[in-house]
Formats: structure tokens, C-alpha cells, sequence
């Protein structure tokens, strides 16, 4: 089971190509300050513009600087269910705990199509999926009664969701059609703490990459039932959760990183640019706000 803040990792460049020294360094300093998990090659990993000989090194590459430290939760999603299901091959082969496979992009599936993607992952992808539904990029929403079906045919396999439809009554949904035993995950920083309270376990989080000590502090003071000190917290980071999305993520997120490591570069993939000076202002403001800076 997972839980508590876990970063949606970026993927770090330089001068095009990925920056394994870097991404190693970043690894390190996640599970130094407190991050429970690791996700490489969600959205904020830019798993879009890898070829799928980079995404799959960059998830060996993580698992391998982890060291068994914490779990990794590997970015397999693809809209064509034989991508997806080669990555997941690939994942469990080089050792992740998990795959991140998010609703098929673009093709625009059905409920039914859902299913029947989900199920055939389950079936033969031979990890763990935590689903994630994302419907602002995707435009395919993962229906409540559509997650209840799949984690209840698969019980073992279907183990919990990352849920950044931005629609807080799903937690319930999800908890009352499956049970507490579901792995709920935020996919929303800026919602993590009322997800947390409606029975949500801890977040995939694009200011954790950023923030990663503050972000650890605050779900470690959701799963202690201490609101006072979390919702001091999240006032901290509130202003970042909305910086890191100023511009085209991660653009504002590798501009922060930028700002709190000198080893790390903002450069992003095509059609992605760094971000405008509006949101350098605004993430500049976040960080003095949060103390790092």
C-alpha cells in the first residue's frame, strides 16, 4: 500500500538528452527528505516526449538509485493498450513496485473501452496498477462506478488511483463502493488536504519535486489526524501548488528547481518551453512564501 507525499518526478535535460547524474541526484535528495514513494514518467516526467528506449531507462534508472528505499511506481500509461502493457513488462522486469497507468489519451475510449484496457493490463501486465485519472488531459474520465468495477474484479491487481479529476466527492465514492482497503492517492496538490480527510492516503505531487520536506511534513500530519498542524503547512506550500501551474507543466516546476539546485536545468522536450515570466514571478513569490528561498 502506498502513502503519503509522493512526487511525480521530473525528468531532468541537458542540451536535449536526459541528465541521468542529475536525475540520480534528485532521487537521493527526494528520499533524504522524506518522500514515501517515487513516481518516474507521469506527466510531470514528460513521459510524452520520451521514446520508449529513454522512458524505460529512465524507470530502471530510478529503481536503481532508490535501491529498495521506497517503492517506485512506474509511468506505464499509453492510449494503445499493447504500449501500455510493454511497459509494465519492462517495469516489473527492472524491479518497480507498481505502474501509473493513466486513462488512454486522445482516442477517447468509452466506459466500456475502459474496462476492457484496464482488465487486459491486469491480466497480463503482471504489476499492480494504480490507475490514474486525469480527464483536463485526456478528456476520457474514468466514471466512479467504472474504478468500483475494475478494483472489485481485480482486487490484486487494481490496488488504488490517483485521482486529479478535481471532483473531491469521488474519495467517497471510491471508499464506499470498494472499501478502505483502496489506495487513494491525490492527484491535485492544492486538494490534497480535504482529499485526505475525506479518506484519501497521500498525494502524487508536482510540489513535492520542489518541496519535498514541507510536502512529507504535511502528510505525516493528515495521517497522525493533526489538522492544525497540516493546514498550517499546507498555507505554506498553497501558493506553490498553484505556481507549478502559472505555464505548460513542468516548465514552472524545473524554473523552481532551478532555483533550489544549481544541478538542475529547466531545459524541457518540444512542443514544451520554459515558462513566461509571469510565472517565474509567481513561483519566485511561492518559494520566498514557503521558506525556500
Amino acid at each position: 500500500m502506498f502513502s503519503g507525499s509522493i512526487p511525480a518526478l521530473v525528468t531532468p535535460f541537458r542540451d536535449g538528452a536526459f541528465d541521468e547524474a542529475a536525475f540520480r541526484r534528485l532521487v537521493d535528495w527526494q528520499i533524504e527528505n522524506g518522500s514515501s514513494a517515487l513516481v518516474p514518467c507521469g506527466t510531470t516526467g514528460e513521459a510524452s516526449t520520451l521514446t520508449n528506449e529513454e522512458h524505460h531507462h529512465v524507470i530502471q534508472v530510478c529503481v536503481e538509485q532508490a535501491a529498495g528505499r521506497v517503492p517506485v511506481i512506474a509511468g506505464c500509461g499509453s492510449n494503445d493498450t499493447r504500449n501500455a502493457l510493454m511497459h509494465m513488462q519492462y517495469s516489473r522486469k527492472v524491479g518497480a513496485d507498481a505502474a501509473l497507468v493513466v486513462a488512454p489519451y486522445y482516442n477517447r475510449p468509452n466506459q466500456e473501452g475502459l474496462i476492457a484496457h484496464f482488465s487486459h493490463l491486469a491480466e497480463h501486465g503482471e504489476l499492480p496498477i494504480v490507475l490514474y485519472n486525469v480527464p483536463g488531459r485526456t478528456v476520457t474520465d474514468i466514471a466512479p462506478e467504472t474504478v468500483v468495477e475494475l478494483a472489485c474484479s481485480y482486487p490484486d491487481r487494481i490496488i488504488g488511483i490517483k485521482d486529479a479529476s478535481g471532483d473531491l466527492s469521488r474519495v467517497t465514492d471510491h471508499r464506499m463502493g470498494i472499501g478502505n482497503g483502496f489506495c487513494q492517492l491525490s492527484g491535485d496538490d492544492e486538494l490534497a488536504l480535504p482529499a485526505n480527510a475525506a479518506g484519501a492516503v497521500g498525494c502524487i505531487s508536482v510540489t513535492a519535486n520542489v518541496a519535498p520536506r514541507l510536502c512529507a511534513d504535511f502528510q505525516q500530519a493528515c495521517a497522525e489526524g493533526d489538522f492544525a498542524r497540516a493546514r498550517e503547512l499546507n498555507d505554506l506550500l498553497y501558493p506553490l501548488h498553484y505556481a507549478m501551474f502559472e505555464d505548460a507543466s513542468p516548465g514552472p516546476c524545473k524554473y523552481a528547481l532551478t532555483r533550489v539546485h544549481n544541478w538542475l536545468t529547466e531545459d524541457l522536450r518540444l512542443p514544451l518551453t520554459p515558462c513566461n515570466a509571469a510565472a517565474r514571478k509567481a513561483v519566485d513569490e511561492a518559494l520566498d512564501h514557503a521558506g525556500l528561498i
